[in-house]
């Protein structure tokens, strides 16, 4: 990291340390994850991206801004009070014209271009993220780009993720409690991706430096992200025992490797209250 990029980190690392003490109040996702004024967001990795993308867009929608969340893969219908207002259709520009004409009036939508037997959401294409984005009608655009089946450690398969190419941030989600976890089919999604890429066998036990290679290999959770984009890696589950330990063991050694995208760590707590507790900048 070069001097100024180094003065920049720890300048916003006080700043938001001393918010925290000065308002005696947990940061907000808005807060930790360094969100602009605009922003695209697409949500990669493990199990927690649906719960991040809904608990994230009620915060902006609270803070006055106009939301549309979506997929490009497949994510659970949201439940009542997740959104404003679901709309599905199969035709990409009824769903286009349907924000245009309705984001004013319902603040967030959520789209998608089919109800699925599975009681999942079939999403939408890149393209129409890129159509409703340079409207600019709305102030920021969450995508799960995605999946994992719920599982807490994940990398892509062939194709994945589908990250659309106007992104400006990728938050890239491992869940710490896959420190200690068998490398298995029912712990892990794509094991075998998974062993080739961090040299862990089949059957072994995952490790902090293994969480950290598939949140930075070329290969790993944010495979595809656009160039010009900023990553926030985001561990879940610090609530868990020792779990803060663990993030920031995991964080340590993501931030080691340096990845020149990568501008923070989020130690986070989705299912709890607060949904963040730390956030760790680069040195």
């Amino acid at each position: 990291m070069d001097p100024d990029q180094k003065a920049i980190y720890s300048i916003i690392e006080k700043f938001v340390r001393g918010s925290q003490r000065d308002k005696a109040r947990p940061l907000t996702l808005i807060e930790a994850l360094g969100l602009k004024s605009k922003e695209v967001i697409s949500l990669v990795g493990a199990g927690g991206k649906t719960t991040l993308m809904f608990r994230l867009a009620r915060e902006l929608l609270l803070d006055g801004k106009k939301v549309v969340t979506t997929t490009t893969t497949k994510i659970l219908e949201p439940v009542p009070g997740e959104t404003a207002f679901l709309f599905v259709d199969s035709d990409e520009e009824k769903l286009k014209q349907f924000v245009l004409e309705h984001l004013d009036q319902y603040r967030h939508i959520t789209i998608a271009r089919e109800k699925l037997e599975s009681g999942k959401l079939k999403g939408v294409s890149s393209g129409l993220v890129d159509e409703l984005w340079v409207s600019h009608e709305m102030d920021t655009m969450i995508i799960e780009a995605d999946g994992a089946a719920g599982r807490t450690v994940k990398a892509p398969r062939e194709g994945e993720p589908v990250i659309p190419s106007n992104t400006t941030l990728v938050i890239a989600i491992l869940g710490v409690d896959g420190v200690g976890m068998t490398l298995n089919e029912e712990h892990v999604f794509q094991p075998e991706r998974v062993s080739k890429m961090t040299g862990i066998p089949k059957d072994g036990k995952l490790t902090e430096e293994a969480l950290a290679i598939l949140m930075t290999h070329p290969e790993g959770i944010f495979k595809g992200a656009p160039s010009s984009s900023r990553i926030v890696a985001f561990l879940n589950k610090v609530d868990i025992r020792n779990g803060r330990v663990r993030g920031k063991g995991i964080a340590k050694k993501i931030l080691e490797k340096k990845h020149p995208q990568i501008e923070r760590v989020v130690l986070g707590q989705l299912k709890n209250e607060p949904p963040v507790a730390d956030v760790i900048f680069p040195k």
